[in-house]
């Protein structure tokens, strides 16, 4: 692995720290957190000013419509506009870190040509319907039906847990096409219309007091054909392209965000007295070497596949996807040690990321799953019964 980086590598450093030192002064507010369809816009707005200033889509091929940026540069793009303050992702993510990169690599060229476009302008949010409230770590056991009606499908069930599905466009919809096949092989991955009748959506609102996860409710409703991506009752194996975007690269730029409030941290440990504990500077300095490892953990994976010439990440997203889980619980943890009191308090700094940091080890994929997938696909132990 090459951890240092070439002149054209700080070049392009360079040249986005002076465009974000330009634009991000002249962003408007934040909206208010539970105010989505403000969110939407102000996430599309900025995604529309990368679009512009030719950071949108980094990493993804020219064909996709991407700038055909190494991985590295991908990397320094996320540690920089992290140590700026510039604006995540937000409501873009399923559609920039997960469904864009799936119809990227599995899509025809009329879905890429149709799809990839809008989300890279930022005209268009998608959102992810995979888990069921009986399908969630089993994803497998979905039960979302679908049957074909000439050029469409007729879809009845529903999903649970749909990341920002009240403001989007479209949803990564899993479906059963073939409810006689083996749990893996009759499964369908489909691009839904959101604004198509017999869609509900109902939101949930989180402990923390947010709404961007919902319930969608599916009734007769009709896909067309031609939003299916890679073939009838091949889903799984789609879907796990999917997976390993999700785990492999959509949690990097958390990275950074961590260390950033493992700084801020440190700094209100010595302005209120914290800092004399022994035990809670130990704490830091473990965190700290911990996200550096994970940092050059992203660095190795990423490498890994630069180096194989693919584009779909590797197995070795689920070892840094189990371990940043744990990492990021454990900061917070820490951060709730140097609030003392004021970690009852949801207007305090990292409250409310403490409450969120609780699901990481479920989303995107169990604690249990990725070790099993560590165990099975890195370490070739047999798998369990």
């Amino acid at each position: 692995m090459d951890l240092s980086h070439t002149p054209e590598e700080e070049e392009f450093r360079a040249g986005l720290r002076a465009w974000l030192a330009r634009v991000l002064p002249a962003l408007p507010p934040k909206p208010s957190p539970g105010d989505w369809p403000a969110r939407r816009a102000y996430d599309l707005g900025w995604q529309r000013m990368l679009y512009d200033a030719g950071y949108a889509g980094l990493d993804w091929s020219a064909d996709a419509g991407g700038r055909g940026a190494t991985p590295t540069q991908q990397l320094i793009f996320l540690e920089e506009t992290e140590r700026a303050g510039a604006p995540y992702v937000g409501a873009n993510f399923v559609g920039l870190l997960h469904a864009g990169p799936t119809i990227a690599a599995e899509g025809t060229a009329a879905q890429r040509a149709r799809w990839l476009p809008p989300v890279l302008r930022g005209e268009e949010v998608w959102c992810q319907g995979f888990s069921e409230p009986g399908a969630g770590s089993d994803l497998a056991a979905l039960r979302t039906r679908a049957h074909r009606d000439g050029d469409h499908y007729v879809v009845s069930g529903s999903k649970i847990w749909t990341s920002h599905a009240e403001v989007a466009d479209w949803c990564e919809l899993l479906v059963r096409t073939d409810p006689a096949a083996p749990r893996h092989r009759g499964i369908t991955w489909l691009a839904l219309p959101m604004d198509a009748p017999g869609v509900t959506v109902r939101p949930l609102r989180t402990l923390a007091g947010s709404a961007e996860f919902a319930e969608v409710f599916l009734d007769e409703v009709r896909v067309p054909v031609a939003n299916r991506v890679g073939a009838e009752n091949d889903g799984w194996r789609v879907t796990m392209v999917t997976l390993s975007f999700e785990r492999g690269t959509a949690f990097v730029g958390e990275v950074v965000a961590c260390r950033r409030v493992l700084d801020e941290l440190a700094r209100a440990a010595r302005d209120n007295g914290r800092w004399d504990d022994p035990g809670l500077r130990r704490r830091l300095g473990l965190l700290n070497a911990e996200f550096r490892a994970l940092w050059r953990l992203t660095q190795w994976n990423v490498s890994e596949a630069e180096a194989a010439g693919g584009a779909v990440p590797g197995v070795g997203g689920s070892v840094f996807k189990l371990r940043y889980s744990h990492a990021r619980q454990e900061l917070y943890d820490t951060a709730a040690d140097v609030l003392g009191a004021d970690s009852l308090d949801l207007d305090r700094p990292w409250v409310l990321d403490r409450l969120s940091s609780l699901a990481y080890t479920i989303a995107a994929g169990t604690s249990q799953i990725q070790r099993n997938i560590v165990a099975e696909r890195i370490l070739g132990l047999p798998k369990g019964r």
